[in-house]
């Protein structure tokens, strides 16, 4: 006579059954729980890393996701107002998040001062596109995605931000900190020192593009992550 045993409490079976009578396990479901944890062990580490972009909120209420779905409105259409202003027009269009990236600009600068005069300059520049993408580790460390996608649109503006300093590097036409002009005070515009320095002062305007190519890019990818993230939110939204 055949003897089976449950791969669960090892009770041994004297016939074929589809669960145990002991335990109560089933089979079937026991043997496909066993299958998913082996295509798990064998699946590639950045399997982790969508799993960590794609996670959802569970549960949240319908007046919750509907607050974030209009403030996430308002970023669209302010992001798409952004984008589609020419880069020499960027400075009168930016705002009030302009002034607020201006603070981190200039806390840049003091925080690298120790670093050399190039990093100090450089600092400026860096200073506004860290503390975004420090937000943006923030939100992931918090599992919140929709945070760290607001962290990624802002980044994306600060690259846009950035774009118009860069692209007046010789021509020095744009009223810095202090109200003055590049033009009219010697090694005071950063972007000038810091081409400058590297012999690319001819690459202004190209670098210029590049850095709201990329934050055009960027504020783009937080739009549709976001935009997901709500879409999947409301499917799974708390209805109590």
């Amino acid at each position: 006579m055949r003897l089976d045993i449950c791969p669960k409490c090892t009770h041994v079976l004297s016939a074929p059954a589809t669960s145990c009578p002991r335990c109560g396990v089933i089979f079937a479901k026991l043997a496909q729980a066993d299958l998913h944890k082996k295509r798990t062990a064998l699946q590639p580490e950045n399997d982790g890393v969508r799993q960590q972009l794609c996670h959802v909120k569970t549960g949240e209420s319908s007046l919750v996701i509907g607050t974030k779905a209009l403030f996430l409105l308002l970023l669209i259409l302010y992001g798409f107002r952004l984008m589609l202003t020419s880069i020499q027009n960027f400075p009168d269009s930016g705002g009030w998040l302009h002034a607020v990236n201006l603070v981190f600009h200039e806390a840049g600068h003091l925080f690298f001062s120790p670093f050399g005069r190039f990093l100090q300059v450089l600092g400026g520049s860096l200073g506004q596109l860290l503390i975004p993408t420090i937000v943006i580790g923030a939100f992931l460390w918090q599992r919140d995605n929709f945070g760290a996608a607001v962290g990624t649109w802002w980044l994306g503006e600060s690259f846009l931000d950035i774009s118009p300093y860069i692209n007046d590097a010789r021509a020095g036409q744009l009223i810095l900190l202090g109200g003055v002009t590049g033009s009219e005070v010697e090694d005071y515009h950063d972007w000038e020192v810091l081409l400058g320095r590297l012999g690319m002062l001819q690459y202004d305007q190209t670098l210029a593009r590049l850095s709201f190519s990329i934050g055009s890019l960027l504020m783009l990818i937080a739009m549709l992550w976001g935009s997901w993230l709500l879409w999947k939110g409301w499917q799974t939204r708390s209805r109590g």
